[in-house]
């Protein structure tokens, strides 16, 4: 009877995220571990398709650039990067395409669906819902002022909304990959966070959820933080506190809550159940960040 009353409590607890956040939007950037271990890809589609029965709507981009780098070695190509960012000629775009419009975004479609959901895999490219740019050259390596051609590696320059109003009214959960166009055609790769913040704003969502690796985001001494303002967090930017990997999360977060977005998270993808731990309970796990 107590673990019966226990799980009545877990319910009475959601209850006021749950009238909250009925009917708003939630996009969550997919990636990391989660993305690759059993268990945890089946708890975040069991996650993801509870937040759309309850009355959410969620709406998915994903990642896969372990997964884009063993199709290139399996095609006998090595991986280029310059900080972090995949060097993108045309036969690695060729490749990027394939495996996150097609591999990958089948396979979480199909994993979603698989759990009771109805979702639907799109690229930036279907519907004209990522308008992109190329992004500007990065600095070499060795820190010279020689700027380094990355490319077909995009930028978000515009996100039209309009298919996904559509999807989620008739209760599809949109899938996308982050892959845009510009209006000549030409075909950009571009980073899942930076895509993750841009549709956020562009749909005025509630939530931006950025899983990671990570508990969060860290203080200079090592320390989670359960928050995090703007002006903190470019404080730890500029001291190199933020860097790596977290860099273009919290940019992306940063953008999204800037761009209309109530509250962004960083949050721990390792962990079972990651999304409704941070949506639907009083401590939430994570850092969250707000305007």
């Amino acid at each position: 009877m107590d673990k019966l009353i226990a799980k009545a409590k877990v319910l009475i607890e959601a209850l006021p995220y749950l009238r909250a956040f009925s009917g708003k939007t939630v996009v969550i950037k997919y990636g990391g571990k989660a993305m690759t271990e059993k268990a945890l890809k089946d708890a975040f589609a069991q996650d993801v398709v509870l937040m759309k029965y309850i009355g959410l709507n969620p709406v998915v981009v994903h990642g896969g650039g372990p997964q884009i780098n063993v199709m290139m070695k399996r095609l006998g190509r090595e991986p280029t990067f310059v900080k972090g960012v995949r060097v993108t000629d045309a036969a690695t775009m060729e490749i990027v395409e394939m495996v996150l419009g097609g591999i990958i975004n089948k396979e979480i479609v199909t994993l979603i669906n698989r759990h009771g959901g109805r979702a639907v895999g799109l690229t930036g490219k279907d519907g004209g819902l990522i308008r992109a740019r190329k992004m500007k050259g990065a600095e070499g390596s060795s820190g010279g002022d020689e700027p380094i051609d990355m490319g077909l590696v995009g930028e978000v320059e515009a996100v039209d909304p309009e298919l996904i109003r559509n999807l989620e009214q008739d209760r599809f959960i949109p899938v996308i990959a982050p892959i845009g166009a510009d209006p000549e055609g030409r075909t950009y790769n571009i980073n899942a966070d930076w895509v993750a913040g841009a549709v956020a704003a562009s749909l005025k969502a509630e939530k931006l959820l950025l899983l990671t690796d990570v508990k969060g985001i860290m203080d200079e001494h090592g320390k989670l933080l359960p928050t995090l303002s703007r002006k903190d967090a470019a404080r730890l930017i500029k001291q190199d506190v933020i860097k790596e990997g977290m860099l273009p999360k919290v940019k992306a977060a940063l953008a999204a809550v800037e761009g209309g977005v109530t509250k962004a998270h960083v949050i721990d993808g390792r962990m079972p159940h990651a999304l409704l731990l941070e949506i639907f309970t009083d401590k939430g796990i994570g850092t969250e960040i707000t305007a």
